[in-house]
């Protein structure tokens, strides 16, 4: 366990004082986004525009994070085991990219199609049935999601056999 703390420290304090507009915690064994890093990322929040938090062990991302972080443009969360975002998801206007891939939803993540400049969304390998493909489709900046090896439901797949102005990636066969 110590282990793991000095390496978050180490990372943190590495984009702090290099400057680094990203913040790489992934495998780092977190069970939450410590409290502590956002006081030491205090004064450089506004720069830092990607972070990633795969394969951790992460539950849930708390409100303060996306209040926080209001500068990102790509978020990584693949590998842990969230079954939701706050809705203070859908304040982070400049996202470009999320990557949920091999987490735990059983339902999309609405919030999501509240941010208008996300680009491409990845919900490879969850458990979700149906994707809001009216929401999505009012969103003018989406190019690409990714639905592949989660249990579509048949109206589902039925549904995203049609033209899309955006790329749906999913293996679900009729």
């Amino acid at each position: 366990m110590a282990e793991a703390v000095a390496n978050v420290a180490r990372r943190i304090n590495a984009t702090v004082e290099e400057g680094k507009d990203n913040l790489d915690l992934s495998n780092c064994k977190l069970i939450n986004f410590p409290d502590g890093v956002f006081k030491v990322l205090r004064n450089v929040t506004e720069n830092i525009h990607i972070i990633t938090l795969a394969d951790n062990e992460l539950k849930a991302i708390n409100k303060k994070f996306f209040a926080t972080f209001t500068k990102l443009r790509e978020l990584d969360l693949q590998g842990n085991v969230l079954t939701k975002l706050p809705d203070t998801v859908g304040e982070l206007k400049h996202l470009t990219s999320i990557n949920l891939a091999s987490n735990k939803f059983s339902v999309f993540p609405e919030k999501l199609t509240e941010i208008h400049s996300l680009e491409r969304i990845n919900l490879e390998g969850n458990d979700i049935t149906e994707i809001p493909l009216e929401k999505l489709s009012a969103m003018p900046a989406l190019k690409q999601i990714n639905m592949k090896a989660n249990p579509l439901d048949k109206d589902t797949v039925i549904a995203i056999q049609s033209p899309q102005r955006y790329e749906i990636l999913s293996t679900a066969d009729i």
